[in-house]
């Protein structure tokens, strides 16, 4: 028996199927991995690891009828078959499953759907930051990349904990609700209050004089925040709608953004839990103290990997798709939720007339020979003809190849694209917009495809064929030609330039961001790598930052992560050597060229320059802290790179070395022993 059969068996023989954790430590188990090494890999804590596995070894002892632990687990199972009465429960389930799965997928799945595949730790920390007291989660990721999906899980659970909970989509407004800030409002305003059950107050709290931006804000802390006593989950989906009304975003952007803040002033506020979701940010220019995309807990959602892709082939129960067939699928597709489900309904349903022909038929053909295509050939057809007009894929890239050529200078940026395999630059702003529509990816400061299937479609579309003009003579759309007006040109730099420094700063501490320090990082691996040249890495956690959150209050929080900030820069001022800050109380230093002996001397003295800040900290509630002051630890590892190593290798070592630091008491330095990733 396969592990894969084992929990075909149990799914089959439960009302309920396993759930992604469970099915993740019975395959992890199978492989004789610890349950350290699981809860890393799940993203869940060892204690609750354990919880769980605990009942799966008590549910495969009932199902088997003996004894069966995690130590027994493989050698009792796998060498048994499946019996008859198994085979035939599998068969009437798989049979079932497959009959629910009548929808094309372009609707967003239920929390319980069973082709619902987590994220981990997504789902955790958007739930975890939910249940936050004047929380803010904004979630950005391109179109059919699941946000809707995420957002129904969240509000699953949020009606688990009895919250009250309101869906505001920004695509279901009119257009004239856009007219003016105090129309606007008014209709936010009624739709929440509606959504809420409530009858409408609206008049009483709108007052013209004082304005519409402080009457929606009394009107809901004055009415609806009185009528509801549970937290509110308020989730505000196609936020982009916005973007296309500069007048009405650059107002209604920085009061989502006061709201936020006011929860820490009023306890009222303190019940509504934002939750945004959008494409991409807005372009207008907002000041950073009144935007609200550099607050709260931002989410993006990843493409899925390899095995989540090979987990949802068997929902689909595609048996025959191993690791090679996913492999050519993401080599095409990449790990596009909505583009990889696309191609296993098709795959799943073989009397689903498919848009691709055999080759060699006819195109007005109808012989049923296509439909007795092996799901074998149906698959290598589909890859083949993927990119085509006759693909299963046509009508997703017509609708993006429409918003490409309606915009020129996003037309001119893709055309480039498509002439290099290599990547390259582009303006922020053009790689902010080609990033929302899910197009690219980023390999250190080059921009590239993140699939296959769009170079090929773009290729086609939008490259010249014979006797059209060469796309060496279009103007590129860095020429300022175009712009008639020689200080527009200069306002596109300037912006241009603000963009790139917000993208690259941490509003609160002016150090480098965690984007910035990735690329940072690959630049100086590789450079490193060439020039077999040292390269150490610092990582600095504040200890018991969140104690000191609670005690003396995020502004008293974010003041200490300023001083620190400055503190360790004042230890790290080399031209080439990089500081930034990597979460919500971490610091990363990053000292090319610097051996291990030398980095020590570095953490060392960033451990005694905060313990000097002489910051305190002190509380009853808490009890007795090991110091009066606020401390650090850190980690620090270093190596000399080798092309056939992994950059990330030495951010995982060094954080294996500020654990220990943390493990042993904290306010210590710990040297990591660095063991690199090899590239496969």
């Amino acid at each position: 028996m396969t592990i894969d059969e084992v929990i075909q068996v149990l799914n089959a023989t439960r009302s309920e199927s396993l759930t992604s954790l469970q099915e993740l430590i019975l395959r992890l188990s199978w492989e004789g991995k610890t349950y350290t090494v699981i809860a890393k890999e799940a993203f869940y804590g060892a204690e609750r690891v354990r919880k769980v596995a605990a009942e799966l070894w008590l549910l495969l002892s009932e199902t088997w009828g003996e004894s069966i632990s995690k130590a027994s687990f493989r050698q009792i199972l796998e060498s048994r078959s499946l019996t008859l009465a198994q085979q035939q429960l599998i068969h009437k389930q798989s049979e079932s499953l497959v009959k629910t799965v009548v929808e094309f997928p372009n609707r967003p799945l239920l929390y319980n759907s069973n082709f619902y595949i987590p994220r981990p730790p997504i789902e955790e920390l958007a739930y975890t930051e939910m249940t936050q007291p004047g929380s803010f989660i904004r979630i950005r990721a391109p179109q059919k990349m699941g946000k809707s999906s995420l957002i129904f899980y969240l509000l699953a659970r949020a009606e688990t904990d009895n919250y009250q909970t309101v869906i505001i989509d920004f695509q279901q407004a009119d257009r004239r609700i856009f007219s003016d800030l105090n129309t606007f409002l008014r209709w936010f305003s009624i739709n929440v209050t509606r959504e809420l059950n409530l009858e409408s107050r609206i008049e009483q709290y709108w007052d013209e004089e004082l304005g519409s931006k402080v009457s929606c804000t009394s009107y809901f802390q004055g009415y609806l925040f009185n009528q509801i006593q549970p937290p509110i989950v308020l989730v505000l989906t196609e936020l982009d709608r916005l973007f296309e009304f500069p007048e009405i975003a650059g107002d209604f952007l920085p009061l989502l953004r006061f709201w936020h803040e006011q929860a820490r002033q009023v306890n009222l506020w303190q019940k509504l839990r934002l939750v945004v979701t959008y494409s991409t940010e807005i372009y207008q220019s907002l000041k950073l103290h009144q935007s609200p995309f550099n607050v709260g807990l931002p989410l993006t959602l990843p493409p899925l990997n390899s095995q989540q892709v090979q987990q949802l082939a068997r929902q689909y129960r595609l048996t025959w798709m191993g690791s090679d067939k996913i492999e050519q699928l993401m080599n095409m597709v990449g790990g596009h939720p909505y583009l990889i489900q696309l191609a296993f309904y098709h795959l799943t349903f073989p009397e689903y007339p498919l848009h691709y022909r055999s080759i060699g038929q006819s195109a007005d053909s109808n012989s049923e020979s296509e439909l007795q295509l092996s799901p074998q050939d149906r698959f290598e057809e589909m890859l083949e003809t993927a990119a085509t007009e006759a693909g299963i894929y046509n009508d997703y890239l017509r609708h993006l190849l429409a918003i490409i050529q309606a915009e020129p200078q996003l037309k001119a940026t893709v055309q480039k694209m498509v002439q290099s395999d290599l990547g390259v630059s582009i303006e922020p702003i053009m790689a902010h917009r080609l990033k929302s529509l899910g197009l690219i990816e980023l390999e250190g400061d080059r921009m590239q495809f993140c699939c296959a299937l769009y170079r090929l479609y773009f290729t086609k579309q939008l490259l010249p064929t014979s006797g059209e003009i060469p796309l060496s003579t279009l103007v590129p759309y860095t020429d300022t030609s175009e712009i008639e007006d020689p200080a527009d040109s200069d306002q596109l730099r300037k912006e241009n330039l603000e963009l790139q420094q917000l993208c690259n700063l941490d509003e609160l501490t002016q150090l480098a961001n965690q984007r910035y320090f990735n690329s940072y990082l690959q630049m100086e691996w590789q450079r490193a790598s060439r020039n077999q040249t040292n390269l150490s890495l610092i990582i600095c956690d504040i200890d018991y930052f969140k104690i000191y959150n609670t005690i003396y209050g995020y502004s008293a929080g974010d003041d200490c992560l300023r001083q620190i900030a400055r503190a360790i820069r004042e230890c790290v001022n080399r031209p080439d050597d990089l500081v930034a800050r990597y979460g919500g109380e971490e610091f990363l230093i990053l000292l090319p060229r610097t051996d291990l002996s030398g980095s020590v001397c570095v953490a060392e003295r960033i451990r005694e320059k905060v313990r000097s800040l002489a910051i305190e900290i002190k509380s009853q509630k808490f009890g007795g802290f090991p110091d009066e002051f606020v401390t650090v630890s850190l980690g620090v590892s270093n190596t000399i790179p080798h092309a056939d190593e992994n950059y990330t290798s030495i951010i995982q070592a060094t954080e294996r070395a500020l654990y220990q630091s943390k493990r042993k008491g904290r306010n210590r330095v710990t040297v990591s022993q660095f063991q690199a990733n090899i590239v496969s």
